[in-house]
């Protein structure tokens, strides 16, 4: 039984082009286009071809040859686009450390400086405006 299952839907399987019909393509008198199994008479028809597509391939298509300036637009495109993401993470950097000197700043009163080899704390005025240059540089530069 299974053997007459197997057999049949194999039949079935590799006869799909066998049973398939012509297809034909006329005009009529108000110019609708029509498709159909049976021609009209006394109607000029033309055959469409019916084959189907090719089974798929395993193997890699070959890569599709683009004009020279499309090769370059590309490379100048990946070029660009690399250039905007070096400043862009660069830009994200500069955020982060501004955003850190901030937060020092802001918590804690006694900041050190080194200026010329020696270290020195800066003075309450200097601490304040420290904060507001390094506040305004981050609504400036940081979204």
């Amino acid at each position: 039984m299974r053997f007459m299952f197997l057999a049949g839907g194999l039949v079935l399987a590799l006869c799909g082009n066998v049973m398939a019909a012509q297809v034909y393509k006329w005009v009529d008198a108000q110019g609708v286009t029509h498709f159909g199994a049976q021609p009209p008479q006394g109607q000029q028809v033309e055959t469409v071809n019916t084959v189907t597509a090719p089974a798929k391939s395993t193997t890699m298509p070959a890569p599709v040859v683009e004009d020279e300036t499309e090769v370059d637009q590309q490379s100048v495109d990946r070029k660009v686009k690399r250039q905007v993401a070096e400043q862009e993470a660069e830009r994200k950097r500069y955020c982060e450390t501004m955003r850190t000197n901030l937060a020092q700043l802001q918590n804690n009163p006694r900041v050190r400086v080194e200026e010329k080899g020696e270290t020195r704390r800066i003075t309450e005025e200097e601490r304040q405006a420290r904060i507001a240059e390094t506040r305004d540089k981050i609504a400036e530069n940081c979204n």
